[in-house]
């Protein structure tokens, strides 16, 4: 079986829904990715494909970090999905490697995720709040992590990291 992550492209847009849908066990992220591409949000959107059927997801969306002084863009990672089916194969891992990968290709210093603190971690994701971040959502605070896509990137970043605001329907 060969395994293939590349950009989505539109033709892929139903079995990302399905695939997105399916992980989750509810549609809320799988329409939270089409809100974001029928507005038309600049995002890094990569798919697996396991000879051939789409069986990955992941979204990486423009977010902003603000305090009371300054302004930045990072990126957040979210959602990814594996097929059920496909899920504890290694397919999120090179998603997650590959987009990461692309971030910084795209000239992002920063990635933010509000996920699993046993998975993210191996990623190089570490907790946001020490370093003087928080999330605009009330989250726990191991949850929401934080990535330095380039050297430095997190010396005198503080604030707020407020989402897109159509991620505050899911």
């Amino acid at each position: 079986m060969t395994l293939l992550i590349r950009p989505e492209t539109a033709a892929d847009r139903n079995a990302v829904y399905a695939v997105e849908a399916a992980a989750f066990g509810r549609p809320a992220e799988a329409e939270l990715v089409q809100k974001l591409q029928q507005a038309s949000v600049d995002t890094i959107s990569l798919v697996a494909l396991l000879d051939e059927e789409l069986v990955g997801h992941i979204l990486f969306s423009p977010m902003t970090v603000k305090n009371d002084v300054d302004e930045f863009t990072a990126v957040a990672l979210g959602p990814i999905a594996v097929s059920p089916n496909h899920q504890n194969k290694g397919i999120g891992t090179e998603l997650c490697r590959r987009g990461l990968a692309a971030c910084q290709e795209a000239g992002y210093s920063l990635a933010f995720v509000l996920g699993h603190s046993d998975y993210y971690p191996r990623f190089g994701f570490m907790r946001s709040t020490p370093h003087g971040l928080r999330c605009q959502f009330d989250v726990p605070e191991e949850a929401f992590m934080v990535l330095e896509l380039a050297p430095g990137a997190l010396q005198n970043k503080r604030g707020t990291v407020y989402y897109h605001p159509l991620f505050s329907g899911v």
